[in-house]
């Protein structure tokens, strides 16, 4: 390894069942990259409830200034609605991180990778603005978010600009132009004139620029329905932040759950790994939760990481951990697969089992 870069990536297990299977994912990452001679430096850092307990705040500045120090970061899921109401950070310490180091892309893949579970032939892409729409950052847009005017009534408001749906409208037509050239921008504009409005005048523009990417419009309702229906029919979906979050949920239904739901958080400068599923505290601790989507989520990381350096050991990574996984969901005993997806492992002979494939 003399010479060459080691790269060096966070690990923030979050809470609930984040632990557990970021543990999973940690042990995975590490073992390919051994098998595919990548160099990696991991560093533990605290988010969530142990970062309470140690710090007095779920995001301490000092995990902020360490985060900032590193390549790349794994995240697993957090309780944000349950953290004390003296916490600084309360409620969205993950939207909190997003936005501090401006992770304007989300991109969650959806596909059909367990044999009899859901839709088969399922390949999409969903490609969420992460900072704005109705989650905006108050300490950017000063008396944005929700708030009482009365003690009977609630006002949302939502931030919609120019330069948030350009460069969102960029990414899923970069992506849509190595897979299949179709790019579904979803909104309701006709209700919500202005900011959608907005949004599909910046997918417009930049459809102008990637004439070999075809661009349509749908209404995020009929989306909802065609996804059901038709989830063939989609490559890349660009969505604002709110409609992305619900569609995407919808959509790992179509495949097995939100089991095998990755996501990537991405920006310029640094990209982070995180599972679409929350924190899961029913099961926490019971050794029963499925890891694929942050296994996955990871081996997402290492590909983004490979687009930034160019280290060809990045992606070898990325695929022997993506192969690994869905080698694991294709074998031919049910019995080895975690309670959710109608097995009876735990997370750590799941794991196991992944691990066997490299």
């Amino acid at each position: 390894m003399s010479g060459k870069k080691r790269y060096k990536i966070a690990v923030i297990p979050g809470d609930g069942i984040g632990p557990e299977v970021v543990l999973s994912a940690r042990r995975v990452l590490e073992r390919a990259a051994a098998k595919n001679g990548l160099g990696l430096e991991l560093v533990d850092l605290e988010v969530g409830f142990r970062a309470y307990k140690r710090y007095g705040r779920t995001l301490p500045p000092e995990t902020l200034d360490a985060m900032r120090e590193c390549d790349g970061w794994i995240l697993g899921p957090l309780s944000s609605g349950s953290y004390p109401s003296d916490d600084k950070d309360y409620p969205m310490a993950s939207g909190k991180i997003r936005k501090r180091f401006d992770l304007y892309a989300n991109i969650r893949p959806v596909r059909s990778l367990l044999p009899g579970a859901g839709r088969r032939g399922v390949d999409l892409l969903i490609v969420r603005e992460n900072t704005e729409d109705f989650y905006p950052d108050r300490n950017l847009y000063k008396g944005y978010g929700e708030f009482w005017t009365t003690p009977d009534t609630v006002i949302s408001l939502r931030v919609v600009t120019r330069r948030a749906c350009t460069r969102i409208s960029e990414t899923a037509f970069r992506l849509a132009r190595s897979r299949r050239r179709l790019v579904t921008a979803v909104h309701k504009a006709n209700v919500l004139i202005e900011g959608d409005g907005l949004f599909l005048q910046e997918a417009r523009e930049c459809g102008s620029r990637f004439p070999e990417v075809k661009l349509e419009e749908r209404l995020v309702d009929t989306t909802a329905l065609q996804l059901v229906t038709m989830p063939e029919s989609f490559d890349v979906i660009l969505a604002p932040n709110l409609y992305g979050d619900i569609l995407s949920d919808e959509a790992a239904g179509l495949v097995g759950g939100l089991g095998l739901a990755p996501s990537l958080n991405a920006g310029v400068d640094h990209a982070m790994a995180q599972a679409v599923h929350g924190s899961a505290p029913d099961i926490a601790g019971k050794g029963i939760a499925n890891p694929v989507a942050e296994i996955l989520s990871t081996s997402m990381l290492m590909e983004w990481l490979h687009s930034k350096f160019n280290d060809e050991s990045l992606s070898t990574t990325a695929t022997c951990i993506e192969n690994s996984v869905i080698g694991a969901l294709n074998e031919s005993r049910v019995s080895h697969l975690t309670a959710d997806l109608g097995g009876s492992a735990s997370t750590e002979s799941f794991t196991e089992s992944i691990l066997e494939r490299i």
